[in-house]
């Protein structure tokens, strides 16, 4: 018998091949309504009240880097990327179930201070931390959180659902936890060369920073859109279709656009840039507009709702219509700023946990 390794078919080719053989277990479940392939598995309690579910693991040196990540900021985030999942659902969070594994040696404080900040964002977003698990680890740190959230079967908003016609819309700004992410790693690099080199710590250095405070946030502390779930239940708005920015537009379009069977357009010149992500690429001698394509870890909502309703998207100072759906046959294409058109299926994907 001959193996494959995962790099080969990367992280969501895994996922269909796992979500096969999970198959038979869902019908076991009639009131299972969506399971593997949204950001929530959603299910029916009862005719009135719909539960949604997600789960995240969040790897050292994968995920994160405790030489450039505070530990409060890094619980924060662990609740906050959950909530995302959640609100992608069009549903509110309620409950969250926490598993760490710790090196044995770590200390007591530290493990306090993940969790202070794990806290400060669930009083946050108005949900409790219910339980879970710890464990120890050879290998580093590692924190996994399953939440629990509620919505109706009326405003339930799924991955599908989109339609040709339709509106494409995102949320706050895109590119600046890649922004955050370089600068995060130049700081690093600083860092342990001037150890090598048996030099102090420059201070100047983390003084330049202090003027790229919102792209450093957007990576270490990013914010689940909630308000915006609060919006779309003020003004009425059910989107057709919706996912969070998790993976990079491109690759979360790419994943609402194949399970709606639709095609996309969308114009670069549109894209809601931080601005401080322009000055960062400009320093870096980057493009900006792909970190904003394709960077990730965004957490902002995209979403696609009928022209019908553009007077009641547009009244939202924080959401920005970027392009329409079209058919499956145009497939998923960009009008670049110098009005060239580029097939995003040919576009460098966001990141992959197994790519070779």
């Amino acid at each position: 018998m001959s193996y494959n390794p995962i790099s080969e078919i990367g992280e969501f080719g895994l996922i269909d091949r796992l979500a096969k053989i999970t198959a038979p277990s869902t019908k076991q479940r009639p009131e299972l309504i969506e399971g593997i392939g949204d950001d929530c598995a959603v299910w029916q309690s009862d005719e009135s009240v719909v539960q949604v579910a997600t789960t995240d693991i969040l790897t050292e040196h994968v995920h994160f880097d405790l030489l450039t990540t505070p530990l409060h900021h890094l619980g924060s985030k662990a609740i906050s990327v959950n909530v995302s999942d959640i609100c992608a659902m069009n549903a509110m969070p309620d409950y969250a179930v926490i598993s760490i594994a710790v090196p044995p040696k770590m200390p007591v404080e530290m493990v306090e201070e993940l969790y202070k900040g794990m806290n400060h964002a669930a009083e946050i977003y108005g949900l409790a931390i219910a339980g879970g698990d710890t464990s120890s680890s050879a290998s580093g740190l590692f924190i996994s959180v399953s939440m629990t959230g509620t919505t109706t079967p009326e405003l339930l908003t799924l991955r599908k659902g989109a339609s040709p016609g339709d509106l494409i819309c995102v949320t706050g700004t895109l590119g600046g936890s890649t922004a955050g992410l370089h600068l995060l790693q130049r700081e690093k690099a600083t860092m342990i060369e001037q150890m090598r080199n048996n030099e102090p710590y420059n201070k100047e250095v983390m003084a330049e920073l202090q003027e790229y405070t919102e792209a450093i946030r957007c990576h270490l502390l990013p914010k689940a859109r909630i308000d915006i779930i609060d919006f779309f239940s003020e003004e009425g708005i059910v989107p057709t279709a919706m996912i969070d920015i998790s993976d990079g537009l491109v690759s979360d379009l790419g994943h609402l656009c194949r399970r709606s069977g639709v095609g996309a357009k969308i114009d670069e010149s549109k894209l809601p840039v931080l601005p401080e992500a322009r000055a960062v690429a400009e320093e870096f001698q980057q493009d900006v507009f792909d970190w904003a394509l394709t960077g990730g870890e965004d957490y902002q909502l995209l979403f696609t709702v009928p022209k019908s309703q553009y007077d009641l998207i547009a009244s939202h100072r924080d959401i920005t219509v970027i392009g329409e759906i079209s058919e499956k046959e145009e497939g998923m294409m960009l009008t670049d700023i110098f009005g060239m058109t580029i097939d995003m299926a040919d576009m460098k994907r966001g990141f992959d946990h197994f790519a070779g």
